[in-house]
């Protein structure tokens, strides 16, 4: 176990309980969006003056206290069933002995257990909320408080009982800013239909730019996909280097001249567009989900209605100002402006649990 920050509890101060997903140490060594995305914020509470217990699997290295529900964490059998039932099992029953004042969850199975306990529970919606998602956070109804990641996520599902809109974040300066670019142009991510690699080799190409293309390679789904769609792509100019640790991460998102997010679905953020920004490293993406909150367009990087205009804009991201990415990033994208969104909607939660969406409830933390 980790021992607790050494931060003095402020007067004021909350006793919060976090639940991680089961699959990846918490910062995660590699893929693991919202793990990264979680000890961002376990952090950022913890400095604030916050008791903040840190229920997951694997190992955590945060800070906080953690009580891990698998050693280590189940990593090679993600999608399956059982090992977020499980973990869902032993979360509920650890916070039991936690006098805690909200917890905050972030797994899938562990909503089901909100109304079982005394103090609010908040979910926030990591996922696609079309569909059986949003069914499911439907049928949970007042049980649980959610937070959008997007407002495009919001919108999707305007009748949920949404407590606000809080972007995700990364710690700004933990990333590495380089002002002088190299040539070629990064596409880093899982490899999944819907994230476009496919895409992004092609429009690489077309713009006569060499491609570096690094991510996850684990599921069935993944393989299948990479076998037809990227193997062939595949050559001197498109390079698949494997799945990059959070240094090599680092070291990619710096170098290249830009970073192609080419998506084809309703994604509700995309860690990698501010990681990216937060380099210098301005990004093309497709107008889908929460791009145009993201990225601002025309600033720090350019956003397309379709795929064919995406070449010139790669051509085009040249002449942008990495310092004007960077910025970005620390004034709308920062662990301190997240950490501040979720500190208000907390206090809102603990003052009115199972309020109804909507009225004054509504956080949104627009970019400006």
């Amino acid at each position: 176990m980790i021992a607790t920050t050494a931060v003095s509890r402020r007067r004021d101060a909350m006793r919060v309980v976090m639940v991680a997903p089961p699959w990846y140490d918490v910062p995660p060594l590699g893929y693991g969006g919202i793990e990264a995305m979680l000890a961002e914020l376990v952090s950022g509470l913890s400095r604030r003056g916050h008791d903040v217990t840190l229920i997951g699997a694997g190992r955590a290295r945060t800070g906080a206290r953690f009580l891990p529900t698998y050693d280590p964490a189940p990593s090679e059998r993600i999608g399956e069933p059982m090992p977020e039932v499980l973990h869902a099992a032993k979360a509920y029953a650890l916070a039991l002995d936690i006098d805690a004042d909200i917890v905050h969850d972030h797994s899938l199975a562990g909503p089901l257990s909100a109304a079982a306990r005394a103090v609010p529970t908040l979910v926030t919606c990591h996922g696609e909320i079309e569909g059986e998602l949003g069914e499911y956070y439907r049928v949970l109804g007042p049980a649980v408080s959610m937070v959008a990641i997007s407002e495009a996520q919001r919108r999707l599902a305007p009748d949920l009982n949404w407590a606000g809109v809080v972007h995700n974040a990364v710690e700004t300066a933990s990333f590495p800013f380089q002002e002088r670019k190299e040539d070629w142009v990064l596409w880093l991510g899982r490899l999944n239909a819907d994230k476009g690699a496919h895409i992004a080799i092609d429009v690489a190409r077309e713009a006569g730019r060499r491609i570096v293309l690094a991510g996850k390679l684990t599921e069935p789904a993944e393989h299948d996909y990479f076998e037809r769609e990227i193997k062939p792509r595949l050559g001197p100019d498109a390079e698949y280097v494997g799945q990059a640790d959070a240094d090599r991460k680092r070291e990619l998102l710096a170098a290249a001249r830009c970073l192609l997010f080419p998506i084809l679905w309703e994604e509700p953020f995309g860690m990698v567009m501010i990681e990216s920004m937060a380099c210098g490293t301005p990004v093309v993406a497709l107008k889908r989900g929460a791009v145009p909150e993201v990225v601002a367009d025309g600033v720090t990087g350019f956003v397309r209605e379709e795929a064919e205009e995406l070449a010139e804009a790669v051509e085009a991201a040249g002449g942008l100002d990495p310092h004007a990415c960077r910025a970005h990033v620390a004034g709308n994208f920062d662990v301190e402006v997240m950490t501040a969104g979720y500190e208000r909607i907390y206090r809102q939660v603990i003052a009115a649990p199972g309020e109804p969406a909507g009225g004054t409830r509504d956080l949104a933390l627009p970019v400006t």
